[in-house]
């Protein structure tokens, strides 16, 4: 028999924020696995961020979502300013009382909340609290790290640092269950808190990647806007936000580019960089961060930069079409870019700059999907070896040949992701029955 689980995350489809996607995914193989997914999420209607209508044809079919009621930006009509932005907090009571309905009602046997937004976490606490149920966070993003500014009082982000603080203690004391993209986002948080490092159960699974994203991919036929294939150039592709700890690791790329026109100039004019989806917000058309540094490193003829996000659907049809994939690590050692879950799932060749711990160069490396430089907080890939990598890649015959699906791609799929989290709720929920038993 099934045991049916919440999941919370502040952002669903039709989002088209990263944060939106680990609920998606794993609600679409969790029944495998013996477990029936609810999705609790903030209402739609009030999301700030441009939605994609195709996401809603990535849901699974039969999948129940609970759009839980949400303040709006602005609460009072014609309010010229903009109050409380975080879906987190505007959605935070509404999601509170869907999951209390749904466990008086006796229909969830769990709550796992995925974070960002950091703000919803502690309604897991509360509503385990209230009802008797298990609960657990999900840390697709540390919530406590450096930042820059965060010792400097009363900014921003010394106010962000100083709420996890109090918030983050809260919202993980008797959770059943804690797991996250890689062992590097839970390490801090483990180290602040060590009765939970003591009594929940750990685990961590990537995001992965779904086949059926790419299906409909492919069976839409949708010819890419940012580039043209088959004109001649060598087209490469990085979709997604840059952190400001890998604005370090993009320009060690672009003095690569540098590099690479003087050490092979017929090979640097093929070559054309796109990057999408860079800019300061989701939804920002001008906010260019890439085309100044590019300019500054004298390479600017060699890269385009379209700052607003793009669907997704049509970023992975980018992708697809694309004759390699860009990935841009950071120099932060937990940092694991979901981005390279569908660079992979491409079937492109990737070429990546990473740091060496990140657990994304054993993915990348044992699928044998591409080219990784590593770098560390000291020391990044120098401008030659950046430059020699890339002219390896594009004058790489085998390259064109289709990427056949081999063995170790099955572990960083969203189905594997998913296996394992229900393993982990199993061995969670079991832990909890103990405990209840022995303290009754």
């Amino acid at each position: 028999m099934s045991r049916r689980i919440a999941l919370v995350s502040g952002h669903f489809a039709p989002s088209n924020l990263v944060g939106a996607h680990r609920a998606r995914l794993w609600s679409r193989y969790l029944p495998e696995f013996g477990w029936e997914p609810i999705v609790v999420t903030g209402d739609p209607r009030e999301y700030e961020e441009k939605p994609d209508p195709d996401l809603e044809r990535l849901v699974a079919p039969d999948l129940r979502v609970i759009y839980a009621g949400t303040f709006s930006t602005r609460p009072v009509p014609l309010l010229p300013m903009r109050l409380i932005g975080d879906i987190g907090i505007r959605s935070f009571w509404g999601c509170y009382r869907a999951l209390a309905g749904l466990a008086a009602r006796r229909e969830i046997d769990f709550v796992m909340v995925t974070i960002p937004s950091n703000f919803l976490a502690p309604v897991g606490r509360l509503v385990g609290r209230r009802y008797g149920l298990p609960f657990g966070i999900d840390y697709q993003d540390p919530w406590i790290s450096p930042m820059p500014g965060q010792d400097k009082l009363f900014t921003r982000a010394w106010g962000t640092d100083r709420l996890g603080r109090l918030l983050e203690p809260f919202a993980v004391h008797g959770a059943a269950l804690i797991t996250g993209m890689a062992p590097g986002y839970l390490a801090g948080m483990l180290e602040r808190n060590p009765d939970v490092a003591r009594h929940a159960v750990i685990a961590t699974m990537p995001m992965g990647g779904a086949p059926e994203d790419y299906e409909l991919v492919r069976a839409l036929q949708r010819p890419p806007f940012l580039f043209q294939p088959g004109d001649g150039n060598f087209h490469m592709i990085y979709a997604g936000a840059l952190l400001p700890a890998g604005l370090t690791v993009l320009d060690a790329f672009l003095a690569g580019l540098a590099a690479l026109r003087a050490s092979w100039p017929e090979t640097a004019a093929r070559l054309r960089v796109h990057f999408v989806g860079t800019g300061s917000s989701p939804d920002d058309a001008n906010g260019h961060r890439i085309l100044p540094r590019a300019r500054a490193a004298g390479v600017e003829e060699m890269v385009s930069e379209h700052p607003h996000r793009i669907g997704y659907v049509d970023a992975l049809n980018h992708q697809v079409l694309s004759d390699a994939v860009l990935v841009l690590g950071s120099t932060e050692v937990h940092y694991t870019p979901s981005k390279v879950f569908q660079a992979m799932m491409s079937r492109r060749p990737v070429f990546a700059l990473l740091h060496t711990e990140s657990t994304a160069v054993a993915m990348i490396e044992e699928a044998g999907m591409g080219c990784v430089l590593g770098l560390t907080e000291s020391a990044l890939p120098s401008p030659d070896a950046v430059a020699t990598g890339l002219n390896a890649l594009m004058n790489d015959k085998a390259r064109d040949l289709p990427l056949v699906d081999r063995a170790e791609m099955q572990t960083y799929t969203a189905r594997d992701s998913a296996r394992t989290l229900a393993e982990a709720l199993d061995r969670a929920c079991e832990r909890s029955s103990l405990a209840s038993h022995a303290s009754g």
